[in-house]
């Protein structure tokens, strides 16, 4: 089962410590998930910080206040960002900009920076049509063409070159502990978590949530990726060095121990939304978003529309790459429809 190690979190701007010379707070998200963890682990010679909230104004003023208090006024010397998403690595470089180095994985810098460096005014034409294939409505294809997108510039500082690569097995010190690099997959490529080899805790990112779920997102970008069966192929291999007492520091919600019954649980969900999602295309043709009230059971709405699309069409890639659905026509506005 799952053990919440605590019933609350950290209040804004203060920390609380999970263990010896590790602390745990919090940054605001402006979204319907409202927050994002971070941690400090102290050395010697200052602090590592693992995951860094979006570059705001108040999540700086919060950093300001961090460092002052729980940090007590010593440097941070390195970043660890856990994948590339802007609210996990968003300050990175604002740190960097006052000493820190930075250690991620080399997709997720990668990515990172290019999206920073990548800012779109309107979406691209590739964007469009990934929408009218996916079965967006030609009402809300047309609001979306009008609108600024989402653009990492927005929430994230420019990231210099540099950066230390973590690799799959690689060995790191810090926070006076030996840990073991084992990369994920499905939510982020190369989506880094830490192991410790001292003691029983696990820095999970958003790959090791208890509570929710990550969005297993497919995007224009590459439009046929296989979230979802990288998210399960993960699961999977991560599962083998699971043990129920180990301390889960997750991106979201709180710590809590359970991983191998939360990694069982999270497969499970996963492959009962697949035989749900084959069944019903085999009983009806649908687009991917007449799929929505298949793999979510509920409505969806305006806000979440965008990561639940994502999430759909990461779930009939899947089961399109294992040929066990195909595309079998077109709606009369240009959207795929798939059968089994």
């Amino acid at each position: 089962m799952i053990r919440n190690e605590l019933d609350a979190p950290p209040a804004e701007g203060e920390a609380i410590e999970l263990a010896p010379d590790v602390l745990w707070m919090r940054l605001p998200l402006p979204l319907k998930l409202d927050h994002v963890n971070v941690y400090a682990l102290a050395d010697d010679d200052g602090w590592t910080i693992i995951d860094t909230g979006f570059d705001t104004r108040r999540s700086r003023a919060i950093w300001q206040k961090l460092l002052a208090g729980p940090l007590a006024g010593r440097p941070v010397t390195r970043v660890i960002a856990t994948h590339h998403h802007g609210d996990h690595i968003g300050l990175a470089g604002w740190f960097q900009s006052m000493g820190a180095s930075l250690a991620t994985s080399r997709t997720s810098w990668l990515m990172a920076r290019m999206s920073i460096l990548d800012v779109q005014d309107r979406p691209t034409p590739e964007a469009i049509a990934f929408y009218r294939r996916a079965g967006m409505s030609p009402e809300m294809i047309e609001e979306r063409a009008s609108e600024r997108p989402f653009n990492m510039a927005d929430i994230c500082h420019p990231l210099p070159p540099g950066y230390q690569r973590l690799t799959e097995g690689a060995v790191l010190h810090f926070g006076r502990r030996q840990w073991i690099v084992r990369m994920g997959a499905g939510h982020a490529p190369e989506h880094a978590t830490l192991w410790s080899q001292t003691d029983d805790l696990v820095i999970g990112g958003d790959q090791l949530l208890a509570s929710i779920s990550p969005n297993l997102g497919v995007y224009p970008n590459e439009p046929t990726a296989d979230s979802v069966g990288d998210w399960l192929d993960s699961c999977e291999r991560l599962a083998r060095f699971a043990t129920p007492d180990q301390l889960v520091l997750p991106g979201h919600k709180l710590p809590y121990r359970g991983l191998p019954f939360r990694l069982n649980q999270l497969i499970v969900n996963q492959r009962s939304a697949l035989v749900r999602l084959q069944a019903a295309l085999a009983e009806q043709p649908r687009t991917v978003v007449d799929c929505f009230d298949t793999l979510y059971r509920r409505v969806i709405g305006k806000g979440e529309f965008g990561l639940a699309l994502a999430e759909a069409i990461g779930h009939v890639n899947n089961l399109a790459d294992a040929g066990k659905v195909w595309p079998v026509g077109q709606t009369k506005d240009g959207a795929v429809l798939w059968g089994a």
